[in-house]
């Protein structure tokens, strides 16, 4: 046992795959609070996607949706967040750039803060700030 929360990372594989990795390596550093579990899946919504998703995020304690300017149509990130609702799995949402106008899933609560992207933002959000 770790001791770190186990991570759920939503995000757009189009447009912000590069975001998602760098959050993947921040997971590695010596005080991350948290590991990466598991992923957006890089397939179209088809079959039985939501099935293999609710299974991927069976054992998860918090789901990270990186946010950037296209999340809004992101239909993965959507499915994934309303997943999280559905299972009562504590979620955030994690601005991807500091420069530019990230939106919102679609499923996303009118309520749900967009929170900049620092190491301490980051740690606090996964500590249960929100």
């Amino acid at each position: 046992m770790t001791g770190k929360s186990r991570v759920f990372i939503s995000y757009d594989f189009e447009h912000d795959e590069d975001k998602k990795l760098l959050l993947a390596e921040q997971s590695r550093l010596p005080d991350s609070p948290f590991e990466i579990a598991d992923a957006s899946a890089m397939e179209p919504l088809t079959g039985d996607w939501w099935d293999k998703v609710r299974s991927r995020m069976a054992n998860i304690d918090v789901v990270i949706a990186l946010c950037g300017v296209d999340a809004f149509l992101a239909k993965g990130m959507a499915a994934e967040l309303t997943i999280a609702q559905e299972k009562n799995t504590p979620y955030f949402l994690l601005a991807a750039y500091p420069d530019r106008n990230c939106t919102k899933p679609a499923s996303a609560m009118s309520s749900d803060t967009v929170y900049n992207w620092t190491w301490d933002n980051l740690k606090t959000l996964i500590g249960g700030w929100r």
